[in-house]
């Protein structure tokens, strides 16, 4: 017997020891967001533990009651229906689901990340003449790159805010989509290439906290990490002054070199930028030569340009913009930079190839008989032109 009660006492210990070497960040966080959602998700455990947890303890209850030693126990096989019971068993769990749902609902609109601040944490509303800083985030590969316009500088894989000022984020990607993460601020947003999503935050505590990615992206993904500090007004502006004593410029030709994608990329100032840099980003026309989203929208918009659209085309070819310059992306194959797909067809015990002609087959577009996919035009270079409009 005191064994057994040895052995439970360190079967009881031991999800304490794994979870010493967890990081608790997540219900542990340090801004107002993050902690409605840990908040939002303590309640829901606690409202789907009023069911579970009563269900297992009767699971057990019944076996052992009505185990088949105990004589003692109630034996009524022509038993079937109960109208207390049901109502138990169908009451509680509608009552946990309409409890789950207001949650839900309420939770989802005050915690919509492109709705503004109107706390700056459960005791404290933001003060009248607070102004919210800006941050414009852009997701490369594989770094982060923030801008911060209201003062004019930039920087790489690091960034820096005020203890209890709103933050606006403003979110894109210049490539593939990713996802903007940083736990003890809020929840994660995703990043997409031509795309501007927000999330408003505050931090509330002064630290240094990890940001990452949170979507997988490529080959240096695992190391697309970030710091961001939270700082007192004091510590910030110093942090600033930092950057424009440090940095350097950045302009169009600069970030094409940065965009390129690299691994581990180190901490990086910029002491300016160009104004409109992220605006051209979130467009997809940093690259020179390249029609700005919003103006080939605003031709759609005016009922389409007609057959002189056509000469838009390689203006708007966005995914094989490094080919020439010999950057192929990890994975990257036709149509965007003419590279064969890896895989080799199945060949049968012989060694062949399974891929056969087939006769009265006719030619497909981007497809050879040997089954390496080639272009579908005529030329032999580009892939075929989708339809821009059909007006004439």
């Amino acid at each position: 017997m005191p064994k057994l009660m040895k052995f439970s006492r360190l079967l009881s210990v031991l999800p304490l020891l794994f979870l010493a070497g967890c990081n608790m960040v997540v219900m542990a966080p340090s801004g107002d967001i993050a902690a409605q959602q840990r908040d939002l998700i303590v309640v829901s455990t606690v409202l789907m533990l009023l069911i579970i947890v009563p269900v297992i303890f009767l699971t057990l209850l019944f076996a052992w009651r009505y185990r088949r030693s105990n004589t003692a126990a109630t034996y009524d096989p022509e038993w079937h229906h109960s109208t207390r019971l049901e109502i138990v068993i169908w009451a509680a769990p509608l009552a946990i689901i309409i409890a789950l749902g207001a949650v839900t609902w309420i939770s989802t609109h005050k915690l919509d990340p492109s709705r503004p601040l109107d706390r700056l944490d459960a005791e404290r509303a933001i003060p009248a003449d607070t102004k919210p800083l800006t941050v414009e985030v852009v997701a490369l590969d594989w770094k982060w790159l923030f801008f911060y316009p209201e003062l004019g500088i930039a920087t790489v894989n690091e960034m820096a805010a005020p203890v209890d000022q709103p933050i606006n984020f403003k979110i894109t990607a210049s490539s593939v989509m990713n996802s903007f993460y940083i736990p003890a601020l809020a929840g994660q947003i995703y990043a997409m290439p031509g795309m501007e999503t927000k999330l408003h935050a505050v931090i509330n505590k002064e630290g240094e906290y990890e940001g990452f990615s949170a979507n997988y992206s490529g080959a240096g993904f695992s190391h697309m990490r970030f710091k961001f500090h939270g700082l007192t007004r004091e510590g910030f502006d110093a942090w600033v002054a930092k950057v424009k004593q440090q940095g350097t410029m950045l302009n169009r030709d600069t970030y094409l070199k940065l965009e390129k994608p690299s691994e581990k990329e180190p901490v990086r100032y910029y002491a300016g930028a160009d104004a409109d840099l992220y605006t051209a980003i979130l467009n997809m026309c940093a690259t020179p030569g390249k029609m700005c989203m919003n103006e080939m929208m605003h031709i759609d918009m005016m009922g389409g340009a007609g057959k002189e659209s056509a000469e838009n085309r390689e203006k708007l070819q966005y995914d094989n913009r490094h080919a020439d310059e010999g950057v192929v992306a990890p994975g990257a194959t036709v149509p965007a930079t003419g590279v064969p797909a890896r895989a080799e067809p199945p060949r049968d015990s012989g060694g062949s190839s399974m891929q056969h002609d087939m006769p009265g087959m006719p030619d497909m577009p981007g497809m050879q008989h040997d089954g390496h996919s080639m272009p579908a035009t005529g030329n032999g270079a580009d892939p075929a032109p989708a339809q821009l409009n059909n007006n004439n």
